[in-house]
């Protein structure tokens, strides 16, 4: 499944799924209303986020708190995000993203491993640990 709004050149990924005959088992639901997310990552295998860039990288942290296994971008913001708990990849190395889905989906004790990971993660990021952390900040700015 791809979910999310279409996108910026994004035709070329429909165009790959309809040339290899594979529209019956790749599923592009759309935009995902924020109260149906937990669900849909509880029911995937394992979360593949290949972005570009990211301010934060929310998605990670949403699909580690709900226990599904992370595959993201080594690049921007996520490496800082998910630590050692995902797997992280050149999003433009398209040979070692696909080599590590394939690791992800055969792999077992990799997927729980970094379930396990992502569960222990996600506990250091929450809105009161970012609303304290900034109310510190401006206390010591004097503010």
């Amino acid at each position: 499944m791809i979910a999310g709004a279409r996108g910026w050149r994004d035709e070329e990924i429909f165009q790959t799924v309809r040339a290899l005959g594979l529209e019956e088992v790749v599923l592009f639901p759309g935009f995902i209303a924020e109260e149906d997310l937990p669900d849909l990552y509880r029911g995937a295998t394992f979360f593949v986020f290949p972005s570009l860039y990211e301010g934060f990288g929310l998605p990670v942290i949403e699909a580690m708190g709900c226990g599904v296994p992370v595959l993201a971008s080594n690049v921007s913001a996520i490496p800082e995000v998910a630590g050692k708990a995902a797997l992280l990849v050149d999003p433009c190395d398209i040979e070692h993203l696909a080599e590590a889905m394939g690791a992800l989906l055969h792999n077992e004790s990799l997927r729980e491993r970094l379930r396990q990971q992502g569960l222990l993660r996600v506990q250091r990021f929450s809105w009161e640990t970012t609303a304290q952390k900034t109310l510190d900040l401006y206390v010591s700015l004097g503010l």
